[in-house]
């Protein structure tokens, strides 16, 4: 039987990137998942890509879970009360909460002071980013409660560790992804007494499929993106980070990561999983021990 035969997750903001891998991870380990997000095949959102909802169902499926496909817009509370509401329906209880709503890379305007940055960009970062988690959070969770051992993933970009020295090169951005590590923390302190889990999870260098197009290769051929950039090397699949959040999801004793900050390449190496091409990047030591070192490309000891 697979791991997670029978757990319900919800995957929220699970179109594409690193929401559509790990929910197809958690398909392969036999769970049911609701895969939200705004792009169906019948209506495009603001962020314009081609990638549907209605696909990473179909994906998740064909690993092995079922997919479910429901369009939601995380900033429409009537919307994701709904969604909770179904859940609620169709099988009376959530275990898996993974907050991967995002959307905001057509809203950066890197190295700009706030006080050049757009405004209306900023503000509406900030609100596809973190009000989306909040108003996520206030309707499922007291779903994802009434049993034990609930687990929550809220997904960002670096580890608080790694964001609390670096800045990210654009206040909002900065603001956003550090706020969703000290979520996962509060999160962690009102779930403890409900025997639930809530972490921060972020990937690497992720292979997403907008970054796959911005070095011009597919998945298939990805490696040669390093003729561009020859630190591409340590870039990772969305597959993988979506094996953390399965592994995460089917350890017992998960309980032991509440109120931390995680990043794919530190769970690889406690839980054994590996990349699709068998390989187990490291990229946020990585970052700091050889790009911002200035060393030359090399991943010996990160993959």
């Amino acid at each position: 039987m697979k791991p997670l035969h029978g757990k319900i997750a919800l995957v929220a903001g699970g179109t594409r990137g690193a929401g559509r891998g790990i929910a197809i991870e958690l398909g392969a380990a036999g769970a049911t998942v609701y895969v939200t997000g705004r792009t169906t095949r019948a209506q495009v959102s603001e962020y314009n890509r081609p990638e549907t909802i209605e696909e990473t169902a179909e994906l998740v499926t064909k690993a092995g879970g079922q997919g479910i496909a429901v369009q939601v817009d995380h900033l429409i509370p009537e919307q994701v009360q709904a969604l909770a509401n179904r859940i609620e329906q169709e099988h009376g209880r959530l275990d898996i909460l993974v907050n991967d709503i995002w959307g905001g890379e057509n809203l950066v305007e890197w190295n700009t002071p706030v006080w050049e940055h757009s405004l209306d960009k900023g503000l509406r970062m900030l609100r596809l980013a973190i009000d989306t988690h909040l108003i996520t959070s206030h309707f499922v969770l007291p779903l994802l409660i009434k049993n034990k051992n609930g687990l929550i993933v809220e997904m960002t970009d670096g580890t608080a560790e790694y964001n609390r020295d670096h800045y990210r090169l654009s206040m909002y951005y900065d603001l956003v992804k550090n706020s969703i590590n000290r979520m996962a923390w509060a999160l962690a302190q009102e779930v403890k007494p409900h025997e639930c889990t809530a972490v921060s999870l972020t990937p690497g260098w992720l292979r997403s499929e907008l970054m796959l197009e911005i070095f011009k290769v597919t998945e298939e051929n990805w490696r040669e993106g390093a003729s561009e950039d020859p630190h591409f090397i340590i870039s990772e699949s969305p597959r993988y980070v979506g094996r953390a959040v399965a592994a995460l999801a089917g350890d017992s004793e998960v309980s032991r990561w509440n109120g931390q900050s995680l990043s794919s390449g530190q769970l690889a190496q406690v839980y054994g999983f590996t990349d699709v091409d068998g390989s187990q990047p490291n990229c946020m030591p990585y970052l700091v021990e050889v790009i911002e070192a200035g060393k030359s490309a090399d991943t010996t000891g990160y993959r």
